[in-house]
């Protein structure tokens, strides 16, 4: 896919982190942008790499996965087009702290760190996006600790799904339709759980009517019924 001049600037005013900026300083943002594509499945970097960019989704879907040396992984993200990573290590230096890997054929936007750096420390609108990305971060992840600890699987898949539905039309009610490049190994990788648990869950979802999965898309009947299935 290639973008126009301004296709850049609409993906860049699509992406909360540079909403805010200036247009003087989104232009000079572009000069330093590079595309990048990734394989369904390839890494993007991976976890203990040097942190040099900031990425962008234009296109696809990222994972964001902690591996175990066992081959499992956790997957604490994921992301879409508009969503960005890899900022943490851009900030301080440390090696990244996760893996990012392609869900589907995607495509990026990189940023390198320098330009990056320079760009945060002239730019108080954007320093104060990224300031609310990270607070936002913070808050999903102890949501995400407190599902593993308090919800069973059963609790944590509803809600799982439920959150898609939402993060996909927040006002969603019934009949969601959701693009679905996850396998079931990666949706019990979300939620803590083994892929023959999650398969007997999805099952259960669909025999009760409240999911019909099709070819590359799940079909969410009933997003509040989930929600309380998730509050049980």
């Amino acid at each position: 896919m290639t973008y126009s001049v301004s296709g850049v600037r609409e993906l860049l005013a699509g992406c909360p982190l540079f909403r805010d900026v200036e247009p003087a300083a989104l232009a000079d943002v572009e000069r330093h942008l590079r595309r990048r594509r990734f394989r369904r499945g390839e890494v993007i970097f991976h976890q203990g790499d040097a942190g040099d960019a900031l990425h962008i989704v234009t296109g696809g879907a990222v994972k964001i996965l902690l591996p175990s040396p066992e081959g499992e992984e956790a997957i604490i993200a994921t992301l879409r087009p508009g969503d960005f990573f890899g900022e943490l290590s851009l900030l301080d230096g440390a090696p990244r702290s996760a893996t990012a890997a392609a869900l589907e054929p995607t495509e990026t936007l990189s940023l390198p760190r320098s330009d990056f750096l320079e760009l945060v420390g002239a730019d108080p609108a954007l320093r104060d996006a990224l300031l609310r990305s990270i607070a936002g971060e913070l808050r999903r992840l102890t949501g995400h600790v407190e599902e593993l600890h308090f919800l069973d699987l059963a609790g944590r898949l509803a809600t799982r799904l439920a959150r898609l539905a939402r993060d996909a039309d927040p006002e969603a009610r019934q009949d969601v339709s959701l693009d679905w490049p996850y396998t079931q190994s990666d949706l019990a990788a979300m939620i803590g759980a083994t892929r023959q648990s999650v398969n007997r869950l999805l099952s259960d979802l669909v025999g009760s009517g409240l999911l019909r999965i099709e070819r590359d898309r799940l079909v969410i009947r009933d997003v509040e019924e989930l929600e309380r299935r998730g509050e049980r």
